[in-house]
């Protein structure tokens, strides 16, 4: 059976720079706190985890005086640096440029929508890490919209500025921004701002050409990813024998039957080693399915 690794699957550039980052910090001081997960990936956070990282939360904050605290990629709300400022922790901060780019995008679409009386809408997922640190960077509310079916928070008597989360769907945005320009009183209040990170993005057509090209499809991402939960859905709809995992303890042979192909790739939050590792025990179910057989 031939297993391939998809060469253009794993860490984006915002992830790389981050993980680069905090290993050079546990290099320097042994211990460092990452508030929050430091990638939605679990099986790379206990490795880091091994070298010294110890994730905390917001609530944490005002008890790490003297200590140093992580900013992970999708970067925090002015808030937080000056929580952390007035605790007296020293802020090591790995925001995405991409992030901190859209970050300043939405404190200029605030500005605009002030002078208007208009309203900014971001889609994204809410909760996410990425999202809060968005919505965070102004006072005045953010509406933060899923699906279509969100869109009837939105007064679209007024103008509308709308971005979106880096990590999400190109389809999914176009089709929202559509849909508001026709529902809107006035089509040319409607302003959009495509935000998606094309590293990201870029990722979807060719992972379904990649899905395409083998028997199975095993896609490695941790289950909080949100990249991954779009990217994997991808790679079933070009292949419906695609299996989600987040390590290779997870495999089940029932997968490879009849197989003579499997391609393995994974979401902007996945390291490259964790896939190696999961080609590797593929191989090893082969051997020791043809041993079997034999």
């Amino acid at each position: 059976m031939r297993v391939e690794i998809d060469d253009k699957s794993g860490f984006c550039f915002g992830v790389v720079r981050a993980i680069d980052k905090a290993e050079r910090a546990l290099a320097d001081y042994g211990t460092v706190y990452s508030l929050g997960d430091i990638v939605h990936n679990r099986i790379e956070v206990q490795r880091l985890e091994g070298l010294g990282l110890h994730t905390v939360t917001h609530a944490d904050l005002d008890g790490l005086g003297g200590r140093r605290l992580f900013i992970r990629a999708h970067g925090e709300p002015p808030s937080t640096f000056a929580r952390a400022r007035e605790a007296g922790v020293e802020v090591i901060d790995a925001t995405c440029p991409v992030v901190a780019k859209l970050q300043e995008r939405v404190v200029k679409a605030h500005a605009e929508m002030a002078e208007s009386g208009g309203q900014v809408v971001i889609l994204g997922k809410r909760g996410h890490a990425e999202v809060v640190g968005l919505t965070g960077q102004v006072a005045a509310p953010t509406l933060v919209v899923e699906r279509e079916e969100d869109l009837a928070q939105v007064d679209f008597t007024r103008p509308v500025y709308f971005l979106s989360q880096t990590t999400q769907s190109i389809a999914l945005f176009e089709r929202l921004a559509d849909e508001m320009r026709r529902r809107a009183a006035d089509a040319s209040q409607v302003v959009v701002h495509d935000t998606i990170c094309r590293q990201v993005a870029n990722r979807e057509g060719h992972l379904a050409a990649f899905a395409r090209r083998f028997d199975a499809v095993i896609f490695v991402s941790g289950r909080k990813s949100s990249n991954g939960k779009v990217l994997c859905e991808v790679c079933r709809a070009a292949n419906a024998r695609t299996y989600q995992v987040e390590e290779a303890a997870e495999l089940r042979a029932e997968w490879f039957e009849g197989a003579e192909s499997v391609g393995i790739c994974g979401a902007t939050s996945t390291p490259k080693w964790l896939m190696q590792d999961v080609a590797d025990a593929i191989s090893n179910l082969n051997s020791e399915f043809r041993i079997q057989n034999s």
